[in-house]
């Protein structure tokens, strides 16, 4: 079940626009977090805050979610830190109440959660190593929307509802031996396309951003899958030379959200230094 933690004593102000995150104990998750807080969101970061049996590598820690609470407090904005796993949706559902709770609204979400499973040929990979990616990168964003959506949809109009998903420039070309992190982001791709379509006259707008290699966590588990001995070796792919910074994919996100971007919806932004060119 989700739990939070207040981020200490902010002055709340309540017409401030709320954003809910999932994946925010580290990475682009905890980039983007920190990203809005400084331009003046009230922030519910969420996260796992635990590992997952078949993975290869660690996730992100409660001391890392509560580090991004701290962060986005030290912008001057409220923030809470919500444990929940998108695996599970009554885990989602509790830490989009709890979000709804404190803040009194929702206005945004970033669903940011996602892991990197493979290294094997598509006909060789572990059904439950497959099945466990597929449910946190696509079906933990379909989740994380179902349950925000009817809290969205409650703001008056005119709104400015946001929905943002986490893509990956793998979500727009095939890649060898990651087909399950592949295929799980081309399903993002459609659910977001699917879901501006539904959602286009009711002011939500529902956009994805695809990076590229971006350091964090995941690239690193990535560079092992492609037994790569310094993750440095992936910005051959994009055309800057270098691999991005969570911060870059943050901004990408911060552009998504704001108020003015009323007339940007179902697209898919690459944020990849020029991968998929």
């Amino acid at each position: 079940m989700a739990t939070s933690q207040p981020s200490g004593a902010i002055t709340e102000d309540v017409d401030a626009p709320v954003a809910l995150i999932t994946g925010a104990a580290r990475g682009i998750g905890a980039a983007t977090a920190v990203r809005l807080a400084a331009d003046g969101w009230r922030v519910a970061a969420a996260d796992i805050c635990a590992d997952i049996d078949v993975l290869r590598y660690h996730l992100g820690t409660r001391a890392d979610l509560d580090a991004t609470v701290a962060a986005c407090a030290e912008r001057g904005t409220e923030a809470i830190g919500l444990v929940a796993d998108v695996r599970d949706q009554s885990q989602v559902d509790h830490a989009v109440l709890e979000a709804v709770a404190r803040f009194g609204r929702i206005d945004a979400v970033v669903a940011a959660a996602g892991v990197i499973t493979g290294g094997d040929p598509a006909w060789e990979i572990d059904e439950e190593v497959f099945t466990t990616n597929v449910d946190v990168n696509l079906t933990g964003v379909w989740r994380t929307f179902k349950a925000a959506v009817p809290h969205l949809l409650a703001t008056p109009r005119p709104r400015h509802g946001r929905l943002v998903a986490i893509a990956s420039a793998a979500g727009m070309r095939g890649n060898p031996t990651i087909a399950d992190y592949t295929v799980a982001k081309h399903g993002v791709v459609g659910l977001v396309r699917s879901l501006a379509l539904e959602l286009g006259r009711r002011g939500i707008t529902v956009n994805a951003v695809a990076p590229g290699s971006t350091t964090t966590a995941i690239l690193d588990a990535t560079a092992e899958l492609y037994h790569l001995d310094d993750v440095g070796e992936f910005a051959v792919h994009h055309t800057i030379g270098r691999n991005l910074d969570p911060s870059e994919i943050a901004a990408g996100v911060a552009w998504l959200v704001s108020p003015e971007r009323d007339g940007v919806t179902g697209i898919v932004l690459p944020v990849d230094g020029g991968m998929t060119i």
